[in-house]
């Protein structure tokens, strides 16, 4: 299997790059280098600049608006974004919701959601988890009763990312209690401007607001925004998941990160040389980036098996637990870098237009901060306890 990049392939890298220079505010990639909190309309603009190009909905077919790439020019676009700190495009509508759309909307969901959520009209969030349904998320408890053309909505979800910014979310909603969990789940479409929706913050160990909980009390919603049929929504559910977990392994973030980690130990000192010089410290950093470059090689061999027609199998739950590992140490090792610096962090400083500042150099600022976020990276999108139950089921036969 050849792994390198074709000449075709070689010169859209370069095409990106020159977009991306181009086109990436200055100002907008060091929030991002730095790890400042991005505000709503930074989000959106860049959102416009990739849509103007035609590059916002690059797993989208032809049809619907998108860029109709194969996965290894998806890849390259992904990983470029990264290494040029790029803000990371809000995958709820774009690479989560719409796929289901798609496959299992109607004609009028389809033409009316889509276009919409291409050019910034509806900002999505995506209402799953539940305070007593996380990985188990078959016995979530959010009931949806039929009542006429509407059904009404009771319940609450949690760990909403980014819903405070929302105009709808899509939410998997009890509508059969009598029948195996599974089997009496489905799919709403719900604005959340209607009546009866509430949207209350969590604080995070960080100081930031990024996630939310959503309750519904007595919220009726139109039957026609129900997607596909009644009680499957767990067969849609499952099909937004393997869209969740596209690009799962993080190869950009971690290259990106590993690189920043670098520069930080080449002005952080240790015994009066650079800390990158410190044989015990340069030892952990070069054991990250050997397990890295070996997760890149799995993740290309994956991507060369998509672009062959070929489905990812236990492979995408090994570069799960593999590729949060990674970001996570390269987390560990930067905070254990930048010293007394992680300790006093200030979070208001990551907030845009903050007048707090940090303690310390400019790059310690979100370090701690990024540490303590990305905690989450082993649970969310299915824990790394049920990726390894989904290996030995499935490779192991246990």
């Amino acid at each position: 299997m050849d792994l390198n990049y074709s000449a075709d392939e070689l010169a859209f890298r370069d095409e990106v790059r020159a977009f991306l220079k181009e086109n990436l505010s200055p100002t907008l990639s060091e929030k991002v280098r730095l790890g400042k909190r991005l505000s709503k309309t930074d989000h959106e603009e860049w959102h416009a600049t990739l849509n103007t190009r035609g590059w916002l909905a690059i797993n989208w077919p032809v049809e619907h608006g998108g860029t109709g790439w194969n996965a290894v020019y998806r890849h390259i676009f992904e990983e470029e974004l990264c290494l040029a700190d790029a803000p990371r495009t809000v995958p709820f509508g774009l690479s989560m919701l719409a796929p289901v759309l798609m496959k299992f909307g109607s004609k009028a969901q389809q033409d009316h959601f889509l276009p919409r959520i291409l050019d910034g009209t509806d900002w999505w969030c995506q209402g799953y988890s539940e305070p007593r349904a996380g990985s188990d998320l078959a016995s979530l408890k959010t009931r949806a009763v039929r009542d006429g053309d509407h059904y009404v909505v009771n319940g609450q979800k949690t760990w909403t990312t980014l819903g405070q910014h929302a105009d709808w979310i899509f939410c998997l909603v009890r509508t059969d209690a009598e029948v195996k969990a599974q089997e009496g789940i489905s799919f709403l479409l719900i604005d959340m401007k209607t009546p009866g929706v509430t949207v209350r913050p969590i604080t995070l160990i960080d100081g930031g607001q990024e996630v939310n909980e959503v309750f519904f009390e007595d919220v009726r919603v139109p039957v026609a925004n129900l997607v596909g049929e009644e009680n499957k929504g767990w067969t849609y559910a499952k099909y937004l998941l393997t869209h969740e977990r596209t690009n799962i392994a993080g190869v950009g973030f971690s290259t990106a990160g590993l690189a920043h980690l670098k520069e930080i130990c080449t002005k952080q000192m240790s015994g009066g040389k650079p800390l990158l010089e410190n044989p015990y410290f340069a030892g952990r950093i070069a054991q990250i980036e050997i397990d890295l470059m070996a997760m890149a090689t799995t993740n290309l061999r994956m991507i060369a098996k998509a672009a062959a027609g070929q489905a990812p199998g236990a492979e995408s739950s090994m570069l799960k637990i593999k590729g949060t590992e990674i970001r996570q140490a390269i987390n560990d090792l930067t905070r254990r870098a930048v010293g007394r610096y992680a300790m006093p962090f200030v979070s208001e400083g990551l907030d845009s237009g903050a007048n707090a500042q940090g303690v310390g150099p400019d790059y310690a600022s979100s370090v701690s901060p990024g540490y303590f976020n990305n905690r989450k990276l082993s649970i969310f999108g299915g824990s790394n306890e049920i990726q390894r139950n989904i290996i030995s089921k499935a490779i192991l036969g246990l």
